[in-house]
C-alpha cells in the first residue's frame, strides 16, 4: 500500500444535466433508483474483477460529483442512498486517512461493543489500515455479501462516531472551533451509521430499492 493518498478530482456530471433538469424531483428519483439497481445487479451478477476495481477506485480518477448528480438526494434507507454514504466514507478516509485512524484509534477503545471486530480493520488501525478497509468494505457491495458489508460500513461509522466525541471532548477547552466541528462529524457518523444498518436489514428481506 503506498503512503500517497490522492485527492479525488472533481469533474461536473455535464451530460446528466442534459437527461433530466435538476428541478424534475421525480425524474432523478428514477435515475438514482434505476442506475443503482442496475449496477449492483449487472456487477453482481457477473463480478468482473477488473470492473469491481474500476468501481472501488471511481471517485480517484472522476470526483464525487458524478455520483452525486445520481444519488446525493435519494432516502438514506434506499439502495442509492446506502451507495451514496458508503461510497463518502470511502472518500472520508482517502482524503484524509491520519484524522479517520486517530478517531478510529480512540473510537476502539471508548466503545465497549463488538463493532470494531465487525467493522474488521486490523489493529492497529493505521492510516493504510483504514483506506484498505474501506476499499474492502466498498468492493464487497459489489462481490460479497451484500447485507454484511453495509453491516462492516455502520460498524466503523459507530467507532468513528465514538472517536470523534472523545476527541471533540480533549478538543473543547483550548479548541472549541475544532471540538464543534468533531462533534458534528460525530453525529453524522451516528446517522450514517442507523441508516446502513437499516438498509442491511431491508436488503435480508429483499425491500431495499
Amino acid at each position: 500500500m503506498t503512503e500517497q493518498f490522492h485527492r479525488p478530482v472533481r469533474r461536473p456530471a455535464t451530460a446528466f444535466d442534459k437527461i433530466v433538469a435538476p428541478d424534475d424531483p421525480a425524474g432523478l428519483a428514477r435515475i438514482a433508483h434505476s442506475t443503482a439497481n442496475a449496477l449492483i445487479s449487472r456487477v453482481r451478477a457477473e463480478p468482473d474483477s477488473e470492473v469491481v476495481a474500476r468501481l472501488i477506485t471511481f471517485t480517484d480518477t472522476h470526483g464525487i460529483d458524478t455520483l452525486a448528480e445520481l444519488w446525493s438526494h435519494s432516502p438514506a434507507r434506499s439502495l442509492p442512498g446506502a451507495l451514496w454514504r458508503i461510497y463518502l466514507l470511502q472518500l472520508m478516509i482517502h482524503n484524509d486517512p491520519h484524522t479517520a485512524s486517530l478517531l478510529y484509534q480512540r473510537g476502539t477503545v471508548e466503545l465497549q461493543s463488538v463493532d470494531p471486530v465487525v467493522a474488521g480493520a486490523t489493529t492497529p488501525a493505521g492510516p493504510e489500515e483504514l483506506v484498505a478497509l474501506a476499499d474492502a468494505i466498498l468492493r464487497g457491495v459489489f462481490s460479497g455479501d451484500l447485507a454484511v458489508a453495509l453491516e462492516r460500513a455502520a460498524a466503523f461509522c459507530r467507532v468513528q462516531a465514538a472517536g470523534a466525541t472523545h476527541v471533540a471532548d480533549d478538543y473543547e477547552p483550548t479548541e472549541p472551533a475544532r471540538a464543534s466541528e468533531l462533534t458534528r462529524r460525530a453525529s453524522r457518523l451516528a446517522e450514517y451509521a442507523a441508516d446502513l444498518t437499516a438498509a442491511a436489514r431491508l436488503w435480508r428481506i429483499d425491500e431495499l430499492d
